[in-house]
């Protein structure tokens, strides 16, 4: 959104006086709280219509020139086949690697969603996930949980996840990355969540926008999402 588009929207206490509808019973104490909350939800949304923004309009990212190789549910692929006739993919780099008798529970209520939405998303861009396992281990695992539609690769040399800050010597870490494609097959790296690390004081790693159902969910509770829990992979 444009600065100057922003000048001409209506100042969130307006829309908050507009559209809040009382509840039965509630206090004037009550009431005044949650249009002071509403306002601020309101601005919220605009800032972060206004981080897309300015998300979509980097400028050209660095060019891929490696020959990264993953190996797919029907053989070995290159990165190009990943895009399955897109201009766009979205990777993910699971924590899931052979040492691991679990994968990592976290990347695991994320992947959750995102299955349930695949075939949704894949008619606008292409999804891979990534991880270290085999890719049988991957989609062993995906049949578990009832997983459909998300394409599981295993990164075979693991050169991808390490140039782009999943694989480390010391341990995995998620990773999600957008790459573009042009008219002529190049691709470019168009942006990678960074927020890993960022975090303030008593949070734990989250990203802005949070993209998980279950934090977003948390989120509006009395308790909040707390510091001390996080989801179990059997349960």
């Amino acid at each position: 959104m444009a600065a100057a588009d922003v000048k001409l929207l209506a100042p969130a206490s307006e829309l908050a006086e507009k559209a809040r509808h009382p509840y039965p019973d509630e206090s004037a104490d009550y009431a005044e709280a949650r249009k002071k909350l509403l306002a601020e939800e309101i601005e919220l949304r605009r800032h972060l219509e206004r981080v897309a923004a300015q998300r979509r309009a980097l400028p050209p990212g660095p060019v891929v020139t490696k020959d990264y190789r993953f190996q797919g549910k029907d053989g070995e692929v290159g990165l190009a086949d990943l895009f399955e006739g897109h201009d766009t993919l979205v990777t993910y780099c699971w924590m899931f690697g052979p040492e691991r008798a679990r994968p990592c529970p976290m990347c695991t209520q994320f992947l959750g969603p995102l299955a349930a939405n695949a075939l949704d998303l894949r008619q606008k861009v292409a999804l891979a996930v990534i991880a270290r396992s085999p890719v049988d281990r991957l989609y062993d695992f995906a049949k578990e949980r009832g997983w459909r539609g998300l394409p599981l690769y295993s990164d075979t040399s693991e050169a991808f996840g390490r140039d782009h800050n999943a694989w480390h010597d010391d341990g995995d870490w998620p990773s999600y990355d957008v790459f573009t494609k042009d008219a002529d097959g190049t691709i470019r790296h168009f942006w990678g969540a960074e927020l890993g690390g960022t975090q303030d004081p008593g949070q734990d790693p989250r990203g802005a926008p949070e993209m998980s159902p279950l934090w977003n969910v948390l989120d509006t509770i009395p308790a909040g999402r707390g510091t001390d829990w996080y989801p179990s992979i059997d349960y």
